[in-house]
């Protein structure tokens, strides 16, 4: 059985989750972009009682009707999602968040009715090993 442990930015957040986790999913939606200020987050979605926090308290933001996502309070670093009805039971763990992230593949792209146009050609985009060189 797989036991991953992660946390906020700061580390004043700290988690364990055990299990294996039902999917690891790349979430396009505006809700999850605004929220995190980036074009996508990953998802890992487990049973509730999977998760044990081990250091500190998230803060807990209504951000929908029925979705509640937990966060850092001191660095602003997203961690968890909730939603009662769409996903009772259930918990979303942002898989950036994890010691190691790689741990766990991605496994599918959601709500790409959503997505942003230029994130389905991202992969073709040139790559650098660390900063492009700058241009004066």
């Amino acid at each position: 059985m797989m036991k991953l442990t992660g946390g906020c930015h700061c580390g004043e957040v700290r988690y364990e989750v055990e299990g294996d986790p039902y999917t690891h999913a790349l979430c396009h939606c505006s809700d999850c972009r605004r929220h995190a200020g980036a074009p996508m987050v990953g998802w890992t979605m487990y049973p509730q009682e999977a998760l044990t926090i081990t250091k500190g308290v998230p803060k807990v933001y209504k951000s929908s009707e029925n979705g509640r996502r937990q966060f850092c309070s001191d660095c602003g670093t997203g961690l968890f999602y909730e939603n009662s009805q769409t996903l009772p039971g259930l918990i979303d763990i942002q898989s950036g968040t994890y010691d190691e992230p790689e741990a766990i593949p991605a496994r599918v792209h959601i709500q790409v009715a959503e997505r942003i146009a230029w994130m389905a050609d991202a992969h073709q985009l040139p790559e650098f090993d660390r900063y492009p060189p700058v241009k004066g």
